[in-house]
């Protein structure tokens, strides 16, 4: 089985974070592949930067000649996860969704402890569609960016822990969800402090992922996610 985790940012050591975190949780005889968008920002902490990187994902995707199983979308809140669907019959798996489905089997509440303030509305807007919301005490940011978890991984400890406890003790949450694929390799750390589940999007999509390729499910091709009209699509794929 071959699952390929993508970084919706351009940041290589960010690809490499994340599908390190994959292969701790993966089965044996999976195969972890990190893919990097060959276009896109740094990091992603908006709604711009966000829909860039939903083209830099589809880019990358369409863009690897390997076979695959399974495609997890490692951004949390991020747009594209639809446009992946509909290109793919290979189950797609975005890290917010699976995070929070997780959540839910091990709380009544859980609270999403993200990076800046300006991409809780981003997340907020994905559990909604997801219809995950209802379970939801809080999304809140640290104000930690999502570069500064890898230039200081000590201080955004503390700065995530700090508003976790805060989500514990105000808004009563019982799991505490990292809202950032950066955040994958803080779950121990975060855990051990506050003393509740921890969820990591990216652990909790590969083990969604595997079961989904396990049980031989597939993307529907029904009506939502029907593959793409055939198009002559100018310049589209970039990366081949």
């Amino acid at each position: 089985m071959r699952i390929l985790t993508v970084n919706v940012n351009t940041t290589e050591s960010m690809t490499e974070s994340i599908a390190e975190s994959a292969r701790k949780v993966a089965e044996p005889g999976v195969d972890i592949v990190g893919l990097t968008p060959h276009f896109g920002a740094p990091s992603c902490e908006g709604n711009m930067e966000s829909y860039l990187a939903a083209v830099g994902v589809m880019d990358a995707v369409l863009s690897y000649d390997q076979p695959f199983d399974a495609v997890i979308q490692a951004g949390f809140g991020e747009h594209g996860r639809e446009g992946l669907q509909e290109l793919l019959e290979q189950p797609v798996v975005d890290i917010t969704e699976a995070a929070a489905t997780m959540a839910t089997f091990v709380g009544r509440s859980y609270s999403v402890v993200t990076t800046l303030d300006r991409t809780v509305p981003l997340i907020e807007d994905r559990l909604q569609l997801a219809g995950l919301m209802d379970r939801c005490a809080s999304v809140r940011a640290s104000n930690t960016s999502v570069l500064d978890l890898e230039a200081d991984e000590n201080a955004a400890i503390q700065s995530i822990v700090a508003e976790a406890q805060r989500t514990i003790d105000e808004d009563r949450a019982e799991v505490i969800v990292l809202g950032c694929g950066g955040m994958a390799a803080l779950e121990a750390a975060v855990r051990e402090q506050c003393g509740v589940p921890v969820v990591d999007g990216v652990a909790a999509a590969v083990t969604v992922a595997q079961s989904l390729v396990r049980l031989g499910l597939k993307t529907s091709k029904s009506r939502t996610y029907a593959a793409p009209l055939p198009k002559d699509l100018t310049g589209f794929p970039f990366g081949r």
